[in-house]
């Protein structure tokens, strides 16, 4: 069993760009349905103590994923992912953006690409998103994007592990 699984978080302020590089010990099909199935997304999808509960999700290209992620005191934050593109267990990209609970989003919004790879067991997933203005990456990094996404990888890391032994 791999125990120092790669992740690197790497903010370039001139492209407007964030990649995340995240290896997790377990099979590609388990990862890709982690970040493609809601009943799995809801269990990970947001820093602790936050929930994520979602409203709407359709996985197809056009399709989107309306959620929210919830504080203890019941304070939501939601959030739409439009998704663009998907090729099974490979790739998938979405725009994400800030909504308001009628699910108008507050653009701008940033783009997603993720691809998956897996080899020896080890799934790899490398995320680049990329925002529309400095303005908007600057405001995910100050509303501590870094730290809660770590976190929140973090744990499906461990969700990850439960599953695989189900």
């Amino acid at each position: 069993m791999k125990t120092n699984l790669l992740f690197d978080f790497i903010v370039d302020k001139p492209s407007k760009t964030v990649f995340v590089n995240r290896e997790f010990n377990a099979a590609l099909p388990l990862v890709w349905d982690a970040f493609t199935k809601q009943e799995i997304l809801d269990q990970w999808w947001a820093p602790k103590p936050f929930a994520s509960k979602t409203k709407v999700m359709n996985f197809e290209v056009g399709g989107r994923r309306f959620y929210a992620m919830v504080s203890p005191e019941g304070n939501e934050h939601w959030a739409i992912q439009k998704y663009t593109s998907i090729s099974p267990k490979t790739n998938f990209k979405m725009l994400n953006a800030f909504a308001d609970a009628d699910e108008n989003p507050q653009l701008p919004g940033s783009d997603w690409d993720f691809n998956f790879s897996e080899e020896n067991g080890i799934t790899k997933v490398n995320i680049i998103i990329k925002n529309d203005s400095l303005e908007r990456m600057e405001q995910m990094i100050e509303m501590g994007f870094q730290g809660g996404f770590t976190m929140t990888l973090n744990y499906l890391d461990t969700l990850l592990e439960t599953l695989s032994k189900k």
